[in-house]
């Protein structure tokens, strides 16, 4: 089990690197200039903390299951670097939908309002997200890597890519108004992905793409609107709450 150890390693050396330098240019180009909360910030990353745990215990065992009783009917090309693109595509699109179904269904909806009650996002709001949002990601995502044979190699490249994304597109960093209309195009950029973040509701549930942008545009839920700084970001009618209520808030009204 080597082999495992090190993807981890790695995958937690590209991810807490990316953190690290998106920390540190959101605090020198901010898009909105807010006062740090430490209070916040310590939710964040208790809540990523606990996440980080479940990886060995739950997450990857069930990735790894899926993986290695995956159905075995992709041809021959389907594999290399051409299988890891198709890999990447599938899964992104995947997580498209699954994000939008968290929106759409009520008990989903539970556990991700625990991401989206954060009201000042930077690079930490990337890792919150509720322990049960996570279990459930990774039953269902066991499903796309049992139908098309996904390997688990390109499942942690994948992993990886995403949490990047999300550090990068949660995160409070300005970028040229030039720059951020080309990538946008391509990549979610903070600007793009802020306006899902934006409390009104309208807003909320619109923009769901994580890593390519083109996906809102084929599924007709691309948003406008652009991001300014008079936008509150949260829930709609709803406050943030401490770390111990955002854990038990999927389970009873609080």
């Amino acid at each position: 089990m080597i082999w495992l150890s090190h993807f981890i390693v790695s995958k937690g050396g590209i991810i807490f690197a990316a953190l690290v330098v998106l920390m540190l240019l959101e605090r020198a180009f901010p898009m909105v200039k807010v006062r740090s909360n430490l209070n916040r910030i310590a939710r964040n990353f208790s809540l990523a903390g606990f996440n980080a745990l479940l990886g060995p215990l739950i997450i990857i065992p069930i990735t790894l299951y899926a993986a290695g009783f995956a159905l075995h009917w992709r041809p021959e090309w389907w594999s290399g670097w051409t299988g890891l693109v198709i890999d990447l595509l599938i899964l992104d699109c995947w997580i498209y939908g699954w994000h939008r179904l968290n929106h759409v269904a009520p008990v989903l909806w539970r556990f991700h309002e625990v991401h989206h009650l954060d009201e000042n996002l930077d690079a930490t709001s990337a890792l919150r997200f509720h322990f049960g949002e996570v279990i459930l990601s990774s039953l269902v995502r066991a499903g796309v890597i049992l139908l098309f044979g996904v390997p688990f190699l390109n499942v942690v490249i994948f992993e990886t890519l995403v949490t990047v994304a999300a550090i990068f597109h949660h995160s409070n960093l300005k970028l040229p108004e030039k720059i951020d209309a080309i990538l946008s195009r391509i990549i979610v950029t903070p600007s793009l992905h802020w306006v899902h973040h934006h409390a009104l509701r309208g807003d909320t549930d619109s923009n769901y793409s994580t890593i390519l942008s083109v996906w809102d545009r084929i599924f007709a839920s691309r948003n406008i609107a652009k991001f300014n700084s008079t936008m509150k970001m949260g829930v709609e009618g709803l406050s943030d709450v401490q770390i111990l209520r955002l854990i038990l808030r999927p389970f009873f009204k609080l």
